[in-house]
């Protein structure tokens, strides 16, 4: 079974950091592409950041670029999340998701990890 499972939330005061983790299990790691997602109460789910090995790509919202990275480990089928300089629109629930390339559909999807930013 594909399994992703989020980690790395918590609070954190504007302009600290936080590390997401998505780890998967159940497939091919190399020949899916993973993304983070996060949705904030009352919003809809954005995608803010994607990675896909097979085409040595990685995308990031406008919203967050300058500030998160996002990097694998395949040898731990695993991918990152780094966010500095949080703010607090960047709270949110955040949720990874795989599938075949950064444009989707996203088939599968792990739990969300909460993260609060506060002013």
């Amino acid at each position: 079974d594909v399994q992703l499972q989020a980690s790395g939330g918590g609070l954190v005061q504007a302009g600290g950091s936080l590390r997401l983790s998505c780890a998967a299990s159940g497939f091919t790691f190399d020949d899916y592409a993973i993304g983070w997602f996060r949705q904030a109460p009352g919003k809809q789910r954005e995608g803010v950041s994607c990675i896909s090995r097979s085409a040595g790509s990685t995308d990031y919202a406008n919203s967050v670029k300058g500030r998160f990275t996002i990097w694998s480990d395949n040898t731990k089928n695993t991918v990152y999340l780094q966010m500095n300089s949080l703010k607090p629109e960047d709270t949110a629930v955040y949720y990874c998701a795989a599938d075949k390339a950064c444009y989707g559909p996203w088939g599968y999807w792990g739990q969300g990890t909460q993260v609060t930013v506060s002013s």
